[in-house]
């Protein structure tokens, strides 16, 4: 400010638009905030009603802002606020499920009323539906305006694991997916034995290398961690060797096929023994097969000889 005084006084209008602190000049875009602070402190600037109220309302609002970002609730806030303006989750699409239950999924993604697209974490979402027993993997898609697309990979069934009176639907590689309770699963192989599922799937395999002996299993039993034995549809049971078993599996076949030995009604086959097989018959069917031995070695019966 310049005050009036007589007297001959001349003040260049350059200099009168140079704001200035002991001789220096500030920049231009500095130059209109300096002149407004001088007029305040020179009290030539007076303070608008209810000021300090507004002030004062001001602080409580920066406080309430500085708690809610502290305390980390300004995402439930936007959810909360967004969804209220269209983007609330109203359309779940889940696709390439078939264990899996379309309920269980939305239980694991924990929708309200005012669940908002924008706020939703894809990320956890997609590890919460994951954490379900038959989920292999899941993609999650935003789909804008309201929309939540779900696409499942299932884990791969390979067989029932029978555990003393607990059977489970396990994995190729030994892992348990889930309780046995689906008829829809019924057919797969079942396999028996405290350590079975870990060493099923090569020996099933090994198996059916032999079809014409493996579509007569139904029960694949490990026996002590050690050794397999098969049970067969007809109730009879193959007691295999620790090693070499496909081998001894490829005698029984030859065997069968020569013989019809499968055929016999046999309650059990030891193939434990590489010189030698054990067999043992019920006791109405053990007289007939003798006979046939008998008459296949040419040891038939002559008159006065004894069995």
């Amino acid at each position: 400010m310049f005050a009036l005084k007589s007297g001959p006084v001349r003040v260049s209008w350059a200099a009168s638009q140079r704001p200035a602190v002991q001789g220096m000049v500030y920049p231009r875009f500095l130059r209109r905030p300096a002149r407004f602070l001088s007029r305040i402190f020179a009290g030539e600037v007076e303070a608008p009603r209810y000021a300090g109220v507004l002030l004062a309302g001001s602080l409580f609002a920066a406080t309430a802002i500085y708690g809610v970002a502290i305390g980390g609730h300004i995402p439930s806030i936007l959810s909360n606020v967004t969804a209220r303006t269209g983007f609330a989750v109203n359309d779940i699409r889940i696709s390439g499920h078939r264990e899996t239950s379309e309920i269980d999924v939305l239980g694991q993604v924990d929708l309200s009323g005012f669940t908002s697209l924008i706020g939703m974490d894809a990320g956890q979402v997609r590890a919460d539906v994951e954490q379900l027993p038959w989920v292999e993997s899941a993609r999650v898609r935003k789909v804008y305006p309201n929309a939540l697309e779900i696409i499942i990979e299932e884990r791969a069934p390979f067989a029932i694991w029978q555990h003393g009176e607990v059977l489970s639907v396990i994995q190729a590689d030994g892992r348990v997916i889930a309780p046995f309770t689906n008829e829809r699963n019924a057919s797969l192989p079942l396999v028996v034995g405290s350590g079975a599922p870990e060493r099923a799937a090569d020996f099933v395999a090994t198996v059916s290398r032999f079809p014409h002996l493996a579509k007569r299993v139904t029960a694949y039993t490990l026996v002590a961690k050690r050794r397999w034995d098969l049970r067969l549809n007809d109730g009879a049971t193959i007691k295999l060797p620790e090693s070499n078993a496909a081998d001894a599996m490829a005698e029984l076949v030859a065997l069968d096929r020569e013989q019809a030995l499968l055929a016999r009604g046999a309650v059990s086959i030891d193939m434990r023994l590489a010189d030698r097989i054990g067999i043992e018959l019920p006791t109405e069917g053990a007289d007939v097969f003798r006979a046939s031995m008998r008459e296949q070695l040419g040891m038939s019966k002559r008159p006065g000889q004894r069995t």
